[in-house]
């Protein structure tokens, strides 16, 4: 990600809307971001230049894992209300399709475990892209709002940007950055299962393994010796399953803005693996679709305040399609069908939410 791109993308300054809900017949859907439980409305600017966010917002953060990012300066921000549009209408549910197979996935599984054999990396997130055509009057409003009802989410967003083509609604249990002044935190999700006694020594295993490289990438921009783990492996209950959480805090030096902390942390170390920079050769070498905004950060920023999460649990529109992604830490202990069918629970309920 280019943390530093001075390049603005379409930027578009005063903006009034006069229906922010987007239900209009035959009108096109307006710029707004659900964020932070607000309501964001009447856009003033768009920016992939990330030092933008030390400036006073409201923004809405859009962080791809593959692409630039997109920071949309708000005019108007209100607490979040019922959506009052139409009811989401997705694809069927039988028009889903993966970018990975069970074959094609369970191989990249046994071929992760070879690399941490040879002692090339000790864990590896695989993750597939499932699509299905988008329908014409889709609106990403109302999945999100479809989203919170059938499986609310602490961290969740949307986010529609249609004068830059973004539209995003995302489910996301797990906290990337959490930001109020010179004190920073993550919350770090490794470990599935469906259930509180579900667990496999493994899922420990992994969640200590990203727990040491988030504080590595923390303590590259923070005050020496301020970095703590407050939780770790904390059972956590969220819609059809049970995650392992840890905490990680620090405090930031001086002078670091929102450009330098991205820098020293993106992507989310519980999405790549570790070493990052081994494990991201190993996802580019395995993948053979780009994630999107999948895996990468949605949230918002005002200032030196804001919160992103690592955008898991995520639906986006590519084009004519839209996009959901799933996946999940391998380590040494995995096995290709275990982690098969953990991708298979994480996608269950979100694809009955968008596919009723």
């Amino acid at each position: 990600m280019g943390t530093r791109a001075s390049e603005h993308a379409t930027p578009r300054r005063g903006v009034r809307v006069a229906d922010p809900t987007g239900v209009l017949p035959r009108r096109a859907p307006a710029d707004l971001a659900v964020v932070g439980g607000r309501l964001l409305t009447g856009l003033v600017e768009v920016t992939c230049d990330l030092d933008a966010l030390d400036r006073p917002g409201p923004w809405a953060v859009v962080l791809p894992f593959d692409g630039p990012p997109v920071c949309a300066r708000f005019e108007d921000a209100r607490p979040a209300r019922p959506w009052p549009g139409r009811r989401w209408r997705g694809p069927g549910a039988g028009e889903w399709v993966s970018s990975l197979d069970r074959a094609r996935f369970c191989a990249g599984v046994s071929s992760i475990r070879e690399s941490i054999a040879a002692g090339d990396v000790y864990q590896v997130n695989l993750c597939r892209v499932l699509s299905a055509p988008l329908p014409a009057d889709a609106d990403v409003a109302a999945l999100g709002a479809a989203l919170a009802s059938g499986n609310p989410a602490p961290y969740s967003a949307v986010v529609r940007l249609p004068s830059v083509g973004v539209h995003v609604a995302s489910a996301s249990p797990e906290r990337f950055l959490w930001r109020d002044g010179a004190l920073v935190e993550s919350r770090p999700i490794k470990g599935t299962a469906a259930r509180p006694d579900g667990f496999l020594p493994k899922d420990r295993a992994e969640n200590v393994m990203i727990v040491d490289l988030v504080r590595n990438d923390l303590g590259r921009v923070c005050e020496f010796g301020s970095v703590t783990v407050p939780a770790l492996c904390a059972p956590e209950p969220h819609p059809g399953l049970v995650h392992l959480v840890s905490t990680v805090r620090g405090r930031l030096r001086p002078g670091v803005g929102w450009a330098e902390l991205l820098a020293a942390t993106f992507p989310p170390g519980s999405v790549t693996g570790a070493p990052k920079l081994a494990a991201l050769d190993v996802i580019a070498r395995l993948e053979p679709a780009p994630r999107g905004v999948y895996c990468g950060a949605v949230g918002w920023a005002d200032g030196d305040r804001g919160d992103l999460n690592v955008a898991i649990r995520t639906f986006w529109v590519d084009g004519d399609r839209l996009c959901l992604g799933t996946g999940g830490a391998i380590t040494w202990d995995s096995t290709p069908e275990g982690e098969w069918a953990e991708t298979e629970l994480k996608a269950r309920r979100l694809l009955a939410v968008a596919s009723p």
